[in-house]
């Protein structure tokens, strides 16, 4: 009990220095509750300072609330010191080009970010609203930024918030222009918010230059010249930004292309950081596009395109099979991406799908792809002669693909993230992924196809790759660290009765265990950025006398029984 005592009392004199360094009013409030409430409340302010939020490859993300161990103004504060402090010290000029979103806190947190920039000597150039996080990356290659800061947290919950990183051309180099950081920047970065004093001596300066909106016409521009000016605009889309920042642009962006205006959904149209129709803002979450499906299907829409809340990533929905009988519409039976005989095809086939078509239209250069994703883009770059590379999961590692031995023309993330266009964004990009979408579904229903009928014939020519994907959502990260280690010590020997000819365990680099058979592949890691657990399935199965639909069906039962044979090995 007095160890107990001791523990309560260093954790409440942690929170009193905290609070009398703390820049915001409502955040000293909040945290001085949390104070009054001990010993009741001694669980959750040890959490709140379990230690500092970290900084790292993707920057830092994590829940609003007070305390080291949240994003708040003083965490975020300290952050935007410790970067202009580094970026001083490696001798980077130039302006620090700030975009956000529309979540809690995060004009807040831009604005403050801009103050620290300025007040330590250095321009800051704010983007003029909540924007798609593809803008910024744009804005900081467009504006010859010495790097960019994005306030966002994506597809997470509503109650986080994030904070990214990215460098110009001067600190970066050429393929890291425009691009998220990667080692050892962010150890250096971390390194220097640690250094940072107290904030009451962090100076601040004026707010900055706010940008206009030529910035976004410039970006929407730039975005339609990705795509053949010449060709097909007959396409009905249905859309939904989830509440998120994409609708204005990407509507202008179609509109600049010359295809129809796409339907929004009316109740996701707007940013709203409670994301209240949706039980977590993620397209690939069940239930995500229900809306959207309902839209597409009411409106004839030959397709219908999500992004995440910031935009960098985009699903595409599709027509598949025959619509279900109303009767069957309530069933749980019916899941909700095949309703209306919808579905949403995976990252991995809009990934081909788009590889396919920028091959198809003579674009040369490496292609790339991450060790999660589909082995189908090597198969294809191989038979057509193209160089192909495989880099650890991230954009801030495929827009870095070959280590510039061939110019990058094309990556993608089995997580929805496509970049299309990497000297226009050198990151995922889900405004131009749409438009490269919409261009190659409107070709094809002038030849009275579509995307899954490209999709077969892809099948045919290179076998059947079907993906999957084994995700466990946990509360206590000690799950994930145990089955990590349960798998290193007690490897299958066999996957769907086939002994496993290879495994690759990729640490220290990296916390991945890859398993493969003649026909089978698992790639076995922790998220980045949420607390799961991934396994990423592969099965590939050859299509004979031109059966694709038979070998689609061999491959699903084979990827169902993969599924529950690594669930078994993981423990989960």
């Amino acid at each position: 009990m007095a160890a107990d005592t001791t523990d309560i009392d260093d954790i409440r004199e942690q929170a009193r220095r905290w609070l009398a360094d703390d820049p915001d009013p409502v955040s000293r409030d909040e945290l001085a509750a949390v104070l009054d409430g001990l010993p009741a409340s001694a669980p959750e302010l040890a959490d709140r300072f379990a230690g500092p939020l970290t900084f790292g490859t993707a920057g830092l993300r994590g829940p609003l609330r007070a305390g080291p161990n949240g994003m708040n103004l003083a965490v975020v504060t300290q952050a935007a010191a410790g970067l202009v402090t580094w970026l001083a010290a490696q001798g980077g000029t130039g302006p620090l080009v700030i975009g956000y979103d529309a979540r809690h806190g995060s004009r807040q947190f831009a604005q403050r970010t801009a103050q620290v920039a300025t007040g330590a000597g250095r321009p800051a150039l704010l983007l003029p609203s909540p924007l798609p996080t593809p803008v910024l990356a744009y804005a900081v290659r467009h504006l010859g930024g010495v790097a960019g800061v994005m306030v966002t947290a994506s597809h997470n919950p509503p109650q986080d918030n994030g904070y990214k990183v990215y460098l110009g051309a001067e600190l970066g180099g050429e393929l890291g222009a425009g691009a998220q950081i990667v080692p050892p920047a962010d150890a250096g970065i971390e390194a220097a918010i640690r250094s940072v004093g107290p904030l009451t001596q962090v100076p601040l300066g004026p707010p900055g230059q706010v940008l206009g909106d030529d910035l976004v016409a410039s970006y929407v521009e730039r975005a339609t010249a990705v795509i053949d000016p010449e060709g097909p605009r007959d396409l009905t889309v249905a859309y939904t930004p989830l509440h998120g920042v994409g609708a204005a642009v990407l509507t202008a962006a179609f509109a600049s292309a010359g295809f129809p205006t796409p339907g929004v959904v009316p109740d996701q149209a707007e940013p709203d950081p409670a994301f209240p129709t949706v039980s977590f803002p993620n397209p690939e979450e069940p239930g995500a596009v229900d809306r959207l499906i309902a839209l597409a299907d009411s409106t004839g829409a030959d397709l219908a395109i999500a992004n995440d809340p910031d935009a960098d990533r985009c699903a595409v929905v599709v027509r598949d099979g025959v619509r279900p009988a109303r009767s069957e519409l309530a069933s749980p039976a019916v899941a909700s991406e095949d309703r209306y005989g919808w579905r949403m095809l995976r990252g991995d086939e809009v990934g081909v799908l788009l590889a396919d078509h920028l091959m198809r239209r003579g674009v040369t250069g490496l292609y790339a792809t991450t060790i999660v994703s589909s082995s189908l883009l090597r198969a294809m770059c191989a038979a057509r002669g193209l160089p192909y590379d495989e880099t650890l999961t991230g954009f801030k590692w495929i827009v870095r693909a070959g280590g510039g031995s061939a110019p990058l023309v094309f990556g993608y993330e089995e997580a929805l993230g496509y970049c299309v266009a990497p000297e226009h964004v050198r990151d995922k990009d889900g405004i131009t992924a749409a438009l490269t979408v919409a261009e190659l579904a409107a070709g094809l229903k002038t030849q009275g196809r579509t995307l899954t009928d490209r999709l077969d014939e892809l099948a045919a020519e290179f076998g059947v790759h079907h993906t999957d994907q084994l995700s466990a959502r946990v509360d206590d990260l000690r799950v994930i660290a145990d089955a990590m280690a349960r798998i290193r010590a007690a490897t299958p020997a066999t996957l769907l009765g086939q002994p496993v000819d290879s495994v690759r365990d990729l640490l220290p680099e990296s916390d991945v265990v890859i398993l493969r058979t003649a026909v089978a592949r698992v790639v076995i890691r922790p998220s980045g950025t949420e607390p799961k657990l991934k396994a990423y399935l592969e099965v590939v199965e050859p299509v004979v006398d031109g059966d694709v639909q038979t070998a689609r069906s061999r491959a699903a039962s084979a990827v169902a029984a993969l599924r529950a044979e690594v669930s078994a090995a993981l423990g989960i």
